[in-house]
């Protein structure tokens, strides 16, 4: 019934190649070296726009403003995510575009990487984005709210523009490396 067939024995010292490979989704390895190159580039290239925005947004800014502008982080990492799921049909590319995003940013700015991905926020968000309807206006007001402005037309809408913008910062990226049309 069963066959030792695919059972594998390493050696003592097992290869850093075999170790690695196992960690590999099926899909993972069935991409070409260049996508894999190309989705790389398309975390980082997001990310640089993501930490270049976090140093202007962050020069002369009150004091007052500091939990926004954690709250900025977070919505424009959330976008990001989005973009890297939903822009791109093979999922191990966007997959590998996120830990791309991730990594660039945590070897660039690694102070501001721990709120970039700030899994409570990030869970507000994703309610908000996969109840499907009116998607931008809700994540918008999930940005008013945890930016303590709950009900603020001004913050939602600051929050929905941030949004869009970032989600097509993402679009644009993927389109100047030809992931996507």
């Amino acid at each position: 019934m069963y066959s030792d067939n695919d059972i594998k024995i390493a050696g003592d010292r097992p290869s850093a190649s075999v170790i690695q490979n196992s960690f590999k989704s099926d899909d993972e390895k069935k991409l070409s070296r260049e996508e894999i190159t190309v989705a790389k580039r398309w975390g980082e290239a997001v990310a640089q726009k993501f930490i270049k925005d976090i140093v202007k947004s962050e020069m002369g800014e009150r004091e007052s403003n500091l939990e926004m502008l954690s709250q900025r982080r977070m919505l424009l990492s959330f976008a990001a995510s989005v973009g890297f799921e939903t822009l791109c049909e093979n999922d191990s590319v966007g997959g590998l575009a996120q830990k791309s995003f991730l990594d660039t940013v945590k070897k660039n700015d690694p102070k501001h990487y721990v709120t970039a991905q700030d899994n409570g926020a990030f869970s507000f968000y994703y309610l908000a984005f996969r109840r499907g309807s009116e998607v931008e206006r809700r994540i918008g007001q999930t940005f008013a709210m945890l930016c303590s402005h709950d009900g603020d037309p001004i913050y939602q809408e600051l929050g929905e523009a941030l949004y869009c913008w970032f989600l097509s910062v993402v679009k644009d990226e993927a389109q100047a490396l030809g992931i996507i049309n």
